[in-house]
């Protein structure tokens, strides 16, 4: 179908997120990645609904949130913000109450999406790179990573951890290659958050190394407060524009030099 009707009828803000994927066609090829992840995160998000793990809880209920508002699903993603909150409370009163509400808005979404891709074979095809130059993108959203891959690829080679244990084993593995020129960093990520890998490279005295720019939906002073005690270049809150990631990649490569 593919038809941007269709997604205005249904309630999909689409002229904002046009203001961040740029064009149609961007946002087309990301929306099928977010297609193909969804139900593996919404089987996250039961998961520890069930085992009543609140602090996992939040981190997959705010990627959702995180990649609801890039795709203009505006009712998915608030519902996603506010059971974030409460799990970072501890209130798995509401979120019992609520949780069959959530599954069912992200299963309306679900529709929406399957209807306006259609059957789709799609995939995103890998670049060969000019360089040799190494950015690292840690962000448990494959939207993300695959908008941030979408902008770069043809000028650098770029390295994927979905989770802070794989970030930490990819700057293990680079630090003394000084290929690394920026590290884009999630906070709120699954097995080690992105608090833990700071520390470990203030431990480590690799900030001078490997330039880092936290990009992160957490806006709250808490962990801006936080993120700035470490010798980071900035802090860019998602949902973020081609333009603006551009801008901050740019000036945390040039921060290293």
């Amino acid at each position: 179908m593919k038809d941007i009707n269709f997604l205005k009828e249904n309630n999909v803000d689409v002229n904002k997120s046009l203001e961040l994927f740029g064009d149609i066609e961007t946002y087309n090829e990301t929306l099928i990645e977010f297609k193909n992840g969804i139900d593996g995160k919404l089987e996250q998000i039961r998961k520890y609904f069930e085992s009543q793990d609140m602090p996992n809880y939040a981190i997959y209920v705010h990627s959702l949130k995180s990649d609801c508002k890039y795709f203009g699903f505006l009712k998915l993603a608030e519902m996603a913000y506010e059971h974030e909150m409460k799990s970072k409370a501890n209130d798995y009163a509401f979120i019992k109450e609520s949780f069959d509400s959530l599954m069912e808005e992200a299963n309306k979404v679900k529709k929406i999406v399957n209807e306006y891709l259609g059957t789709t074979n799609d995939i995103y095809e890998d670049k060969e790179t000019s360089t040799e130059d190494i950015i690292l993108v840690a962000d448990d959203s494959e939207v993300i990573r695959i908008f941030v891959k979408k902008v770069f690829d043809e000028e650098y080679e770029l390295a994927f951890a979905k989770d802070g244990e794989e970030t930490l084993n990819i700057i293990k593995e680079h630090e003394e290659d000084n290929r690394i020129k920026a590290i884009l960093l999630d906070l709120n990520m699954p097995k080690v958050d992105g608090f833990a890998v700071l520390d470990y490279m203030k431990q480590n005295d690799l900030f001078s190394k490997m330039p880092v720019t936290i990009v992160s939906g957490d806006s709250s002073s808490e962990a801006i407060n936080k993120a700035f005690s470490y010798d980071i270049v900035d802090m860019l809150n998602k949902p973020f524009s081609e333009a603006k990631i551009k801008e901050f990649v740019e000036k945390t490569i040039n921060s290293g030099k």
